[in-house]
């Protein structure tokens, strides 16, 4: 039994060394190609690898090279050989290569078969000083032993030009790491574009709605600049400029700008007064901007690294002072802000040593960049929602303002409108009384005159005409108590001729001597209502003299000095009184109501009086918008300084 048992773990064991041995067999060790050494060249035009590769002038390197340092005029080609050395060759397992960028752009040769070159290797340049590259190298171009890659790289002595790393190896290990390069250098850039366009988008909205707030329209002027330059970062062409210096004036004037534009968005946004220093930085910014977009090419070659070192250093400054705002100002906001200030600002000199010195170490602007945003835009935003908090609290408020004044005004109004009722019963009752007073009364003041100057008893028929009269004044003044109900007079006679029967007959009874001076046709028409407050006024002004003057002569005239204006003097020959003692002790029912009657229609009454001369003058107005401010007082003086009229 035992021996039944070694022999089946016998074979066992024998068929796993076979199949162990069969799969080494089938599939043999990877062979690690060694990089001996890197060697650099001067060239012109697109000529194919050198078929010597020892002939020339030849300088050895380290990668990343730049040849400005070693060849600060060269604007054109320069040759990179790198030899390297594989042990075995097998198509199972093939070399990987990984360049890291190539300033501005070339092409890559393996031995003498070409991998890969850029569109335009003439200007304006492709640019790959941004974009890494991988690929297999085709086992058919190499053999055992030693090999070389050419590598051609075109580019000026302006933009750094020269070669980044470049490694052989493990496919697997290579695009792996090729897969890391590729997400620091393009993705995160082409995230932070799009981040950096729709927070842009999105605050320049804000500022449009509301211009107040500066430092939304600074920030998304920030993002646009940040977008143009990552796009920059991007851009494999020159499209849409003509050539590479063309494109490096628009990189010098972004930078230029965005420098400016984030000092004056940190000052708005933490509420920061620089004025002296905003005006020195605007006109640094001009003048850097003109001379950026406008000088030679060969004077900005040399001016442009100073450029972008000054406003570097305005950038620095301007966050170095952010953390001492912040610790003055104990704003939560400041100090989140200066923290990421400050973070950029460590990453982007992080970056600048990768770019410049060659130091190793992924990028770290792709990242900061993109958590700066995205804090700023947090606080940005909360800002946004605390104002329209803010305004939706200002619109309750107001709506509940609203409605309490209108409540208010609702028992104003109604308030207004019950004195406006009793206002107008009063109004009513003070015209009933006037009309009462000027015309019922008239009549009866006229009636006791006459009785008192008859020496016999009145017949029943004189009783009987005198009360139909008073019937007939108590019944015009019910038919003329609205204007709609009045006629006009078709002229100032026909106006007059009811006066004169009313009133001549009690002259002559008196021994009072009239005279009427009436016009014969009116200059301009008065309305019926207009004509009905004259006749009262000259009623209440006529029953006047008979009650109170003593005359023995009175003169009624009618007069129209102007198309728009009508004027009715009552002048008699009586004892007078005191005007002055009158207004002082109020006037009496009957100078009340003429004064209210000719006020409706903005006239006016003026009276004069001494023993032997007492003059009334009533002004009615027939237009009011069509005479002058100068016309009634003119009118009164022509008609009080003039005599008595011609008989």
């Amino acid at each position: 039994m035992r021996w039944c048992l070694w022999l089946l773990y016998s074979v066992i064991g024998a068929l796993g060394w076979a199949t162990s041995a069969q799969a080494e067999t089938a599939t043999p060790a990877f062979c690690a190609p060694r990089i001996l050494s890197v060697h650099a060249q001067r060239t012109t035009g697109e000529s194919p690898p050198p078929a010597d590769p020892t002939a020339g002038d030849w300088t050895p390197v380290q990668l990343p090279d730049h040849w400005q340092h070693r060849w600060p005029e060269h604007n054109g080609a320069v040759w990179y050989r790198i030899d390297w050395q594989v042990d075995c060759l097998h198509a199972e397992s093939p070399i990987a290569l990984t360049v890291d960028r190539m300033v501005l752009a070339g092409a890559v040769y393996a031995n003498k078969d070409l991998l890969w070159r850029d569109r335009h290797l003439q200007e304006p340049l492709s640019r790959s000083w941004n974009l890494p590259r991988y690929t297999l190298l085709p086992t058919s171009s190499l053999h055992t032993g030693l090999n070389h890659i050419w590598v051609r790289v075109h580019g000026i002595t302006t933009q750094t030009p020269g070669l980044g790393k470049v490694h052989l190896g493990d496919p697997l290990l290579l695009h792996q790491a090729h897969a890391q390069r590729w997400w620091d250098l393009r993705t995160l850039s082409f995230a932070n574009l799009m981040v950096s366009g729709v927070l842009g988008t999105l605050f320049l909205c804000a500022w449009l709605l509301r211009r107040s707030h500066t430092v939304y329209g600074w920030y998304a002027f920030n993002c646009a600049c940040w977008v143009l330059f990552t796009a920059n970062i991007l851009a494999t062409e020159a499209w849409p400029f003509p050539s590479t210096m063309a494109m490096a004036r628009a990189n010098l004037l972004l930078f230029v700008l965005f420098c400016f534009s984030y000092c004056l968005f940190s000052w708005r946004y933490g509420g920061q007064q620089f004025p002296r220093v905003e005006r020195l930085l605007y006109g640094v910014t001009g003048l850097s901007s003109a001379y950026a977009a406008l000088a030679p090419d060969t004077p900005l070659t040399v001016a442009a690294p100073p450029i972008t070192l000054l406003f570097l250093l305005i950038a620095l400054a301007n966050t170095l002072q952010l953390p001492w705002h912040a610790w003055r100002t104990r704003k939560s906001t400041d100090m989140v802000f200066a923290l990421c200030m400050l973070v950029s600002m460590a990453a982007g000199l992080h970056d600048m040593a990768l770019l410049l010195v060659g130091t190793s170490g992924p990028p770290l602007i792709p990242y900061t960049a993109l958590l700066t945003m995205l804090a700023l835009s947090i606080m940005l935003g909360r800002e946004v929602t605390r104002n329209m908090q803010r305004i939706e609290d200002f619109n309750q408020e107001l709506t509940d303002s609203v409605a309490q004044a209108c409540d208010e005004l609702s028992h104003t109004l109604e308030r207004e409108h019950q004195l406006a009722l009793r206002h107008s019963r009063l109004q009513e009752r003070m015209r009933l009384t006037h009309d009462l007073h000027d015309s019922l009364g008239g009549a009866l003041v006229r009636s006791i005159a006459y009785v008192e100057q008859v020496q016999q008893p009145l017949a029943n028929t004189q009783m009987l005409s005198m009360l139909k009269l008073m019937r007939d004044d108590l019944r015009q003044m019910i038919d003329h108590s609205t204007s709609t109900q009045a006629e006009l007079p078709p002229t100032p006679i026909a106006w007059a001729a009811p006066l004169r029967h009313r009133f001549i007959a009690l002259f002559d009874a008196l021994d009072i001597q009239s005279h009427w001076l009436i016009p014969q046709h009116w200059s301009q028409s008065p309305s019926a209502l207009q004509c009905l407050n004259l006749t009262r006024v000259a009623e209440e002004a006529l029953t006047n003299v008979l009650k109170h003057s003593q005359a023995t002569e009175v003169h009624i005239e009618l007069l129209q000095p102007w198309p728009q204006t009508l004027l009715l003097r009552v002048r008699d020959n009586g004892v007078g009184f005191d005007v002055a003692a009158m207004h002082q002790h109020s006037l009496g029912v009957g100078m009340r109501s003429m004064r209210a009657r000719l006020e409706r229609f903005q006239g006016g009454l003026e009276i004069q009086s001494a023993p032997g001369a007492t003059i009334v003058v009533a002004q009615l107005q027939l237009d009011a918008t069509a005479t002058t401010a100068s016309a009634p007082a003119a009118a009164r003086e022509h008609t009080l300084s003039a005599g008595p009229p011609s008989q």
